[in-house]
């Protein structure tokens, strides 16, 4: 199986729309060979949107402390469930 590399993002600190234009900036990265992680204190509507239209593989999922984890990615064979760092 290949490995893919993460491009990380801590947005938890960051004021809005810093965020979403961080991440922007990561999915213009975004290959077959990587995929995007982003940690948020809320639920990205409009990013997991843009991902979305742009047919990319998105999951966002709510930790029990209230930290949301956004994986994205080009590849749509991979499995982001098991990237979750939960």
């Amino acid at each position: 199986m290949p490995t893919h590399t993460k491009i990380a993002l801590d947005a938890r600190e960051m004021a809005h729309p810093a965020p979403l234009e961080h991440a922007i900036k990561a999915l213009q990265q975004l290959n077959t060979t990587n995929y995007f992680y982003m940690l948020h204190r809320k639920n990205p509507i409009p990013l997991i949107d843009l991902a979305q239209e742009h047919q990319l593989n998105a999951l966002s999922h709510e930790d029990t402390q209230g930290t949301w984890h956004i994986l994205i990615a080009k590849d749509a064979t991979l499995n982001l469930k098991e990237l979750l760092n939960v």
